[in-house]
C-alpha cells in the first residue's frame, strides 16, 4: 500500500504514526508545511512544503497537487481537521480519510458561522473520518455526521511505558500535561492541597507536575497562597521519552482536565500500573475504568478529587490493584500494535470502498 500522510511533521503523534506504518510495510510519504526535528525512519519520505503554515495551508495546493500526482498513493490521510484538511480538499485528494484530533472539531468551529462552514466543508469532502475516540467522533458529528467513521486510537508503547521501583518511598501524586487551563492544573493543586490538610499535613506527601505552558506562573503562585510551594515540584517541559521515567516516580497519576478528546496520558501512566484520578471530561473518562483502573470524579469538583487523592493515599493494597489492572487494560486493548493494526483496517476498508463506488 502506498499511502501519503498530510500531517504536521514536528508533532510526536505524526512521526509515531509514520514510523509504525512503514515497519508493518506500507510505502510512507509524509507532506508538511511545519519542519521537523523529530527522527522519522529511514523509510519515510519527507517532503516539507516551501510555503510554511498557517499561510501554506492555502499557498501550497499546487505542490501538494505535483507531489500526490507524482506520488500516485492509493490513499490520502490528512491528520487535523482544519488546516491539513483543507489542504487536502483542495490539493483534490481522493480517496482521502480525514483524522480529526480535538482542538479542530471542539473548538475551531464555535469561533464563528465561517470556521464552521470551513470544517464541515473539509469534513464532508473526505471519503471517511477518522477518530481517536468514540466521544469525539460524537463531537465530530455535529458539524458534520460522516457515512463512514472510523476509531483509531493512540496507542501506547507497553514495551517502553513500563513500572519499574521508585526512587523514594514518598508518596507523590502528579500528572504530566500542558499547563493550560483546560487542563485543570489548577484543580488538581487545590485539590491536593485540601487532601494534604484532611491528612494532618504528612510530611512524606508531595505533588509532581511536568510539562510547560502559558499557566505556569499563576499556577506557581496559587501553590504559594496555599502554603504548599515546598510540596510542589515543576519539572518543565519533558521529552516524550523521558515521559516514563518521570511516570514511575509517581504512586498515583492524575489528569483532572476540563476538556480533553482522548486520554493518551491516562494509558500511558496505566501502562507503568499508576492508579489515576481523572475527570469526567469524555475522552479521559472512555478509557478510564471506574472503580478497576482508578476513579472518575465531576469536572472542577475539588473535594471530590480530594476526597479520591485520600481514598488511594490511605490503601496501598488499592493502589497496587488498580495498577495492575491498568496495565492488563492497556496490553489487551490499547497496544501500539493494536492501533497500527485498526489504522491500516481503515485504510483498506476506504481503498475498498473508494473502488467499489
Amino acid at each position: 500500500m502506498k499511502l501519503v500522510l498530510i500531517s504536521a511533521a514536528n508533532c510526536i503523534h505524526t512521526a509515531r504514526w509514520a514510523n509504525g506504518l512503514v515497519t508493518r510495510g506500507i510505502d510512507v510519504h509524509l507532506i508538511s508545511a511545519h519542519s521537523s526535528e523529530l527522527v522519522y525512519d529511514d523509510r519515510v519520505k519527507l517532503y516539507v512544503l516551501n510555503n510554511k503554515a498557517p499561510l501554506g495551508y492555502l499557498s501550497s495546493v499546487f505542490e501538494v497537487k505535483a507531489l500526490i500526482n507524482e506520488i500516485a498513493p492509493d490513499l490520502v490521510n490528512a491528520h487535523y481537521a482544519t488546516g491539513y484538511g483543507l489542504l487536502s480538499r483542495l490539493s483534490g485528494s481522493k480517496p482521502s480519510l480525514l483524522s480529526v484530533w480535538g482542538t479542530d472539531v471542539y473548538d475551531f468551529p464555535k469561533k464563528s458561522f465561517f470556521h464552521r462552514l470551513l470544517l464541515k466543508g473539509n469534513l464532508k469532502y473526505a471519503s471517511a473520518v477518522a477518530s481517536t475516540s468514540h466521544c469525539m467522533a460524537e463531537e465530530t458529528a455535529k458539524t458534520f455526521r460522516s457515512d463512514e467513521v472510523y476509531i483509531t486510537p493512540f496507542g501506547v508503547d507497553e514495551h517502553a511505558f513500563f513500572s519499574s521501583s521508585k526512587e523514594s518511598s514518598d508518596i507523590v501524586l502528579g500528572t504530566v500535561k500542558t499547563l493550560n487551563k483546560k487542563y485543570g492544573i489548577d484543580t488538581l493543586i487545590k485539590a491536593f492541597s485540601q487532601a494534604w490538610e484532611a491528612l494532618n499535613k504528612p510530611d512524606n506527601l508531595y505533588l509532581e507536575i511536568s510539562g510547560s505552558g502559558p499557566d505556569m506562573n499563576e499556577l506557581i503562585t496559587l501553590t504559594e497562597s496555599l502554603g504548599i510551594k515546598g510540596l510542589v515540584t515543576f519539572h518543565g517541559h519533558v521529552d516524550h521519552e523521558k515521559v516514563p521515567h518521570m511516570l514511575n516516580r509517581l504512586d498515583v497519576y492524575c489528569a483532572l482536565s476540563r476538556l480533553e478528546s482522548f486520554g493518551v496520558a491516562i494509558l500511558e501512566a496505566c501502562s507503568c500500573e499508576k492508579p489515576v484520578i481523572v475527570s469526567d471530561a469524555d475522552g479521559l473518562a472512555e478509557v478510564t475504568l471506574h472503580g478497576k483502573t482508578g476513579l472518575v470524579v465531576p469536572k472542577d469538583d475539588v473535594s471530590a478529587a480530594a476526597n479520591a487523592m485520600i481514598k488511594l493515599i490511605n490503601d496501598k493494597e488499592l493502589r497496587k490493584e488498580m495498577g495492575t489492572f491498568g496495565r492488563k487494560h492497556v496490553v489487551e486493548n490499547y497496544t501500539w500494535d493494536k492501533s497500527l493494526d485498526i489504522m491500516i483496517n481503515a485504510y483498506e476498508k476506504v481503498i475498498e470502498h473508494n473502488k467499489q463506488s
